[in-house]
Order: structure tokens, then C-alpha cells, then sequence
């Protein structure tokens, strides 16, 4: 099936009852074919607006119907009549559907009130955030890129007036976070937190890359008016310039592969397998070693706002050992 076929395809579930009863058994599960990922690809192909009026209004009152409005530290914490694992939401779950809702139009502020307060009330003090309950509970308390960045993300893009001083504060707080691991490096050790991290994906739904983080920071760097220093960016540009060496970036792996879901069987029960779905629209861009418009270009999106904070003075100097200086030059 072409492209354009994949996405009619996508369009035509998403306004079909079979489509609107699942949302409104969960707006998640199962993985992946079910709204919220069909959903969630058009919205990173750019394609919200194409997203039928019908599902989104069914999602919105799926999330405020299935879901408990806490996120507990243990299964003794979970509120009374929700299931622990298919009706407490996670925060880069509610961060993802966040920026959907809001780039399709939704006032997510007004229909969703809880979501937004619900990313400060469970930043971590290291800036970030954890999708992993037992993180609050820890003596130290480690945050997850993973988990972190769909948050900063919907308050970064999807706040559409001035920045009040507790979303400044989260957006810097997160931003340091990134900083100081330098996007994908382990703040105590130094060593890689995870190899496929350097490896680009698409559709990344929440998964995490470093082309992803970058483009947050330069973004937040733009927005916020703050410096980048380029010994904690300037290793994942050069990475990505040598991926982008015939001036576009392939997928290099698949980010929904390997995974769990919980489906429901006809009777109304649940159950956790490794039997995962998929969809033609899927399957039409995420093809590993295949040229991805879409990852290209939010890279040419990053280069130009890294030309921008360097024209501003907002990049700062890398040390000696970096190459990152002279390949920025280069770039920009």
C-alpha cells in the first residue's frame, strides 16, 4: 500500500465504530493498532488536522472516564475500582496525547484540566520525570529520559501565551536534566545510558533518540532566551551529521518492536502478550535503512535554530577535545 492509501486507511479506522468503541474501553491499550497510535503517527507525520473530529472528541472523554487522576507509588496507593496497569496513566502517555489534542485544536487546558498540573506535581529533583512508580519512592530519586521528555515537550510546543514562572521552571529544570547527561550519557558514569539511543526512530510514539532530545534543546534554548554550551551538545551533532551524510537520515530502527500489550478478548477480559498489532501506516514509515522525510526534517529544523542561537551568541564554546565547533560551522 502507497503512502497516501496508508494514511486514507488510518483516517477511515479512526472515524469507524469499531475505532470509537475501542477508545472508549482505553485510550491506550492495545498496542499499536488502536486510536491513540493511529492518532499519535499522523500527529508526528504533521497530519493532526486530519485526525476525524469524532475520535478526538471520543478520546478526550475516554481520558477523563477511564483514567484515575493520581499516579501512586505503590499497588496499595492505586484508587479504589481502577486497574493498576490499564487505568493509571504514566507521564509521557499523557504527554504524548497532550501535544495531539492540542495540535488538532483542542483546548487541552479546558477539557483536560488535570494534565497539565499533574507534569509539575511529579517532576523529580533532578528535573525530569519517571514512568517507573517505585522512583518516588527511592532514597535517590532518578528521573528517565524516556519518561521526561513527551512532558517538556507539550508544555514547550503547546503553550500558546507567556511561560508562567512554574512552567519556567519545569522547562529549565528538564532542560538542565538533558544537559547534564549531554542527551544520552549517564550522569555518574558517563557511559552510554542506552546504544539505541544513537540510533534514530520513527515514529518514535514516546521512545527516545538523540536527535529528539536535541531538538528540544534548541527549541527551549530559543524560546527561553538561554545559552547552549556545546560540550553537552555538540558529541550527539556530530553523531547525527554523520548519519545525515547523503543530506537525509534513514530510520535505523524500529521503537515499537519487542514490546508488551494488554488486549481484550470478546468477552471483556484482559490479557498481556507479546502478540503486538500493527497498521499499513506503520508499516509504510518505519521501515529500518529506508529515508525518512520526517526525521530529516527536524534535523534541518534543528540546524536552523542552532544557526539562530549562534547568531545570537547563544551557543557556548566546547572545549578542545570536541569537533563539535567546526562541524557546527560547517552546518550552519
Amino acid at each position: 500500500m502507497n503512502l497516501e492509501s496508508a494514511i486514507e486507511s488510518t483516517i477511515d479506522y479512526l472515524s469507524s465504530e469499531r475505532a470509537l468503541r475501542a477508545a472508549r474501553v482505553n485510550p491506550y491499550w492495545p498496542k499499536w493498532d488502536s486510536p491513540r497510535w493511529h492518532m499519535v503517527l499522523l500527529y508526528e507525520m504533521g497530519l493532526a488536522d486530519q485526525i476525524p473530529e469524532i475520535i478526538v472528541c471520543e478520546m478526550v472523554d475516554s481520558l477523563n472516564k477511564v483514567y484515575a487522576k493520581v499516579f501512586p507509588f505503590s499497588v496499595e496507593d492505586v484508587p479504589a475500582g481502577f486497574d493498576p496497569y490499564r487505568e493509571i496513566p504514566c507521564h509521557c502517555d499523557l504527554g504524548t496525547i497532550y501535544k495531539v489534542l492540542s495540535a488538532w485544536g483542542v483546548d487541552v487546558d479546558s477539557e483536560l484540566a488535570w494534565i497539565r498540573p499533574w507534569f509539575f506535581k511529579y517532576q523529580l529533583p533532578d528535573g525530569g520525570l519517571n514512568c517507573d512508580e517505585s522512583a518516588y519512592s527511592k532514597e535517590v530519586k532518578k528521573s528517565s529520559i524516556v519518561s521526561s521528555l513527551p512532558p517538556l515537550e507539550a508544555i514547550l510546543f503547546h503553550t500558546n501565551r507567556p511561560f508562567t514562572q512554574e512552567e519556567c521552571q519545569f522547562l529549565d529544570s528538564g532542560a538542565n536534566y538533558l544537559l547534564s547527561r549531554k542527551l544520552f550519557r549517564s550522569l555518574s558514569t558517563g557511559n552510554v545510558i542506552d546504544q539505541d539511543w544513537l540510533k534514530l526512530c520513527f515514529p518514535r510514539f514516546y521512545d527516545y533518540d538523540i536527535l529528539r532530545g536535541l531538538y528540544f534543546l534548541v527549541h527551549w534554548a530559543y524560546k527561553r532566551g538561554k545559552f547552549l554550551p556545546l560540550d553537552a551538545i555538540g558529541e550527539s551533532i556530530e553523531l547525527i551529521d554523520k548519519l545525515a551524510a547523503r543530506d537525509e537520515l534513514n530510520v535505523d530502527r524500529i521503537a515499537c518492536a519487542g514490546d508488551n500489550t494488554w488486549v481484550q478478548d470478546q468477552g471483556g477480559n484482559w490479557s498481556k502478550t507479546k502478540d503486538l498489532s500493527s497498521f499499513d501506516l506503520l508499516e509504510s514509515v518505519n521501515k529500518v535503512d529506508s529515508p525518512s522525510l520526517f526525521l530529516t526534517e527536524q534535523w534541518e529544523d534543528t540546524l536552523n535554530y542552532l544557526r539562530r542561537l549562534d547568531k545570537f551568541g547563544h551557543l557556548q564554546e566546547a572545549s578542545s577535545k570536541s569537533d563539535a565547533r567546526s562541524v557546527l560551522y560547517r552546518l550552519v
